[in-house]
């Protein structure tokens, strides 16, 4: 697997500069587009198409911040994957589950204003993990320990509550909207 860092040519941690990062996928996309390699050897050709496939995987993998933080953290050796990680905290087991009991009874009663009250109150909560995840990072760079890389993936795990929560969200509000 191409590692998405090198892959852009960019500094390997969480806390990028996501506009930045995709002015250059942009940029390099449109270097490596086929119209600009058609004169080409066909041997040539597909080696520009095999490294477009993996600028855009890499910008797939960066933009989304659980991925990246996944390619971090097998950067670092760590083993990633929701088996992997240590289980999630009661408090947050509870607080997801009730607020996923809120979001079907707000989609039952087709409760936009509920429905966006929640997804805004999580796109809040997602900021401040994210914020989290980006100082777990800087303490895993700084101190390779288990007790930090277990601390990184506790919070990748709680980012994946949260991220499944929004796409459920999405999905609601797509089907209400």
């Amino acid at each position: 697997m191409t590692d998405a860092f090198d892959t852009l040519g960019i500094a390997a941690r969480f806390d990028i500069d996501l506009p930045r990062v995709e002015r250059l996928h942009r940029e390099l996309s449109r270097t490596l587009h086929p119209d600009r390699h058609v004169g080409k050897s066909a041997g040539e050709r597909r080696q520009v198409l095999n490294r477009a496939i993996e600028v855009n995987e890499a910008w797939r993998t960066l933009r989304d911040p659980v991925t990246r933080a996944e390619a971090l953290l097998r950067r670092h050796g760590v083993a990633v994957g929701e088996t992997n990680e240590p289980p999630a905290a009661p408090t947050l087991l509870m607080e997801m589950m009730e607020r996923r009991e809120a979001l079907a009874e707000a989609r039952r009663s087709r409760d936009v204003a509920a429905v966006t009250e929640l997804a805004e109150a999580m796109r809040r909560r997602e900021h401040d993990v994210v914020s989290e995840l980006a100082a777990a990072f800087v303490r895993l760079a700084e101190d390779d320990t288990q007790a930090s890389r277990e601390a990184t993936l506790r919070k990748l795990g709680e980012l994946r509550y949260v991220a499944r929560f929004l796409a459920e969200v999405g999905e609601i509000e797509d089907e209400l909207l």
